[in-house]
């Protein structure tokens, strides 16, 4: 048994894949003080499910639970390693920070692991050489009560802080993660979100440039899931590279990755994953990515990232139902003359051409665990995508 002590979850899949030994991490992710869980992985840092792992393990703890432990006949060993060194020396060799313009960057770890990673692999608390950022550090301290507010940038109200910082110091950029820090969601100078989608284009756009460098002439493929932006399919195919479309969901696009040779892709929810960390997300590499893209050129980030960000997305909004699948009847019912409807991943309905240059999607997904409906819409337009929310957000809600 090799311990890493306390560790982000980046570095757990690190860990993993340096050492090519499976990994098990006490963390409960974004989630608040009063929950706890165990991340697994495969040796390799590959993901693990119900398919691969997961039911036996589940199946032995309840063995253990109802009849105890054995006691084993040989010992086996313990040693204690440092993987954050090698961790942030390996991000540094992708990703060079040393050459871009002085950076202001506020970044908000909300108690959580990032308190140990980001001064590590953008400061110097390891020695490693000093990059030009210019680091204003909100709420460092590890603390699993999360006093400031809660360690998931993924709601809106965790953002907020963030957001008023970066007005305040008058920063160029704002990093927020989450607690097990494998997250990282980007704030503006102006202090507005810029979308995960967004980062995913960014990028995807130089992880195809870098792997036409480094092997012109292959085949380049890039995994989105299915509720991230048109932009993101839109970017990896005019820089010359595939783009898949998968579904959500984290262990399968981790074997999606390998299935395919994919070197990146990208989740609407802000997990980005890489080849060159054994198909593994890495949310401080995604910001790594923006810094470096970002850093290269003289507009602020509100400007440089419209390209990226060309059109309007709602947002996941969930809601409760009663009966998910009439619910679903419904607002299928509703479109059925209006869009094309496919079932790869819920259900999603795309508009049939009223004019040139409009269009708009839906994805309408039953939460696994809950009695939930998630809606995501994107459009051409403003207007068109608040029609269509709101249209189908009447009908999901709809009393039977």
């Amino acid at each position: 048994m090799v311990s890493i002590g306390l560790c982000s979850t980046d570095e757990s899949y690190f860990a993993s894949g340096i050492l090519n030994a499976p990994a098990a991490m006490f963390t409960a992710s974004h989630n608040p003080a009063a929950y706890n869980g165990i991340k697994f992985s495969r040796a390799g840092a590959r993901g693990i499910s119900m398919d691969t792992g997961l039911a036996a393990i589940r199946d032995r703890a309840k063995v253990y639970i109802e009849n105890g432990i054995d006691e084993v006949q040989s010992t086996g060993s313990f040693r204690e390693i440092d993987i954050l060194t090698q961790y942030a020396n390996y991000l540094r060799e992708l990703v060079d920070l040393s050459v871009i313009r002085p950076l202001k960057v506020v970044v908000d770890v909300a108690n959580g692991m990032g308190g140990m990673t980001v001064p590590a692999v953008l400061g110097q608390a390891i020695d490693l050489p000093a990059l030009p950022l210019e680091i204003i550090p909100m709420y460092f301290d590890l603390d699993g009560s999360f006093p400031n507010h809660e360690a998931n940038p993924l709601d809106p109200k965790n953002l907020v802080d963030l957001q008023k910082a970066v007005l305040k110091h008058g920063a160029d950029i704002g990093l927020a993660f989450d607690g097990d820090a494998d997250r990282c969601f980007v704030i503006d100078e102006k202090g507005q979100p810029v979308t995960p989608s967004a980062v995913a284009a960014i990028v995807a756009h130089r992880e195809i440039a870098r792997e036409k460098r480094t092997n012109p002439g292959v085949q380049i493929t890039v995994l989105h899931n299915l509720l991230t932006s048109r932009v993101v399919a839109e970017v990896i195919e005019a820089d010359g590279a595939r783009p898949v479309k998968t579904k959500v969901g984290h262990s399968l696009i981790k074997d999606q990755m390998a299935a395919t040779n994919a070197i990146f892709g990208g989740e609407h929810s802000a997990h980005y994953y890489f080849r060159d960390f054994w198909g593994a997300d890495n949310g401080m590499l995604a910001a790594m990515h923006v810094l470096a893209e970002y850093g290269s050129q003289d507009q602020p980030l509100s400007e440089f990232a419209k390209k990226y960000n060309p059109y309007y997305l709602s947002g996941e909004i969930n809601s409760t139902v009663s009966d998910v699948a009439a619910a679903k009847a419904r607002v299928q019912s509703a479109f059925a003359d209006r869009a094309d409807f496919d079932e790869f991943d819920g259900i999603t309905a795309k508009g049939k051409p009223a004019e040139a240059g409009s269009w708009w999607w839906f994805n309408v997904r039953a939460s696994n665990t809950e009695p939930l409906l998630r809606l995501n819409v994107e459009a051409s337009s403003e207007a068109k995508m608040t029609q269509i929310r709101e249209e189908v957000l009447n009908l999901i809600q709809q009393k039977a």
